[in-house]
């Protein structure tokens, strides 16, 4: 015999108005989920730039839509309106993408480093002397104090002219060295070179070799130097020199630079 699954074969007590009540809620739920997801899913795409990453990995390699098409097998159209936000991109096509530029998947979902800004005010700048010399031959202005782990060191650098003759201070460090004379007569000593700077002047260093620098004007001379903190190769059986002979120490990432400083 057939079986019919007419409202006549319902057991007592079982509802199936109810029954489809609840059928439409779960179907209504189940669709706004979808849309829930789709929604947070574009969102979390807008948020971390996919589109705009993608775009800068393919300018990068110089590689037109067409060329990355043929790498991933997707069509430049469609990777067109990837790039512009107006497709979701499948785990599975970024993998492709990701390969082509030797990229881990990761890539597209880990937060995007801020780029660094910071402007630094003359008048929040803390004008030190030179530590270990009396009368010290110099002062210094870090112009770089609040930049947290950062690779260079700048600073404003004024020497005064001295009442007698003075035999300047050499000391070193890892790294290089530029500077460049603003204003005045700065004579520096590098090594067995010797050389008297005029404004306009600019030298660049290796700082691991014993330098110093002194006025050689009746006026004060001012510069700006800069410091890098890119060590040379260490030549087998060499020791690197300290840092702690370097004149200009390197101010703490503050508002206020340390109280003590290094002789340079």
């Amino acid at each position: 015999m057939g079986t019919s699954f007419g409202p006549g074969n319902i057991s007592p007590g079982f509802n199936w108005k109810d029954d489809m009540a609840d059928s439409a809620t779960v179907r209504s739920e189940e669709t706004q989920k979808s849309q829930v997801d789709t929604e947070t899913t574009e969102r979390f795409i807008e948020e971390k730039h996919i589109g705009e990453r993608i775009k800068r990995l393919r300018l990068k390699k110089s590689m037109g839509l067409v060329e990355l098409g043929r790498h991933t097998g997707l069509s430049a159209s469609f990777l067109s309106q990837l790039e512009t936000g107006r497709v979701v991109p499948t785990l599975r096509n970024l993998a492709r993408i990701a390969m082509v530029f030797s990229k881990d998947l990761s890539y597209f979902f880990d937060s995007e480093p801020q780029a660094m800004f910071r402007v630094h005010r003359r008048k929040e700048r803390v004008r030190l002397p030179q530590t270990g010399v009396e009368p010290p031959t110099y002062f210094f202005e870090s112009l770089g104090y609040m930049v947290p782990d950062r690779h260079m060191d700048p600073y404003f650098a004024e020497f005064v002219p001295l009442a007698q003759p003075t035999e300047p201070k050499a000391h070193m460090h890892p790294g290089y060295e530029f500077l460049y004379v603003l204003d005045g007569e700065l004579a520096l000593h590098h090594g067995e070179n010797q050389s008297t700077l005029e404004p306009g002047d600019a030298v660049y260093f290796d700082a691991s070799v014993a330098h110093s620098y002194i006025c050689a004007g009746q006026k004060p001379a001012s510069a700006l130097i800069v410091t890098m903190h890119q060590p040379l190769p260490m030549q087998q059986g060499a020791q690197q020199r300290p840092l702690a002979t370097q004149a200009f120490p390197r101010p703490l990432p503050t508002a206020v630079p340390p109280a003590t400083t290094v002789n340079r």
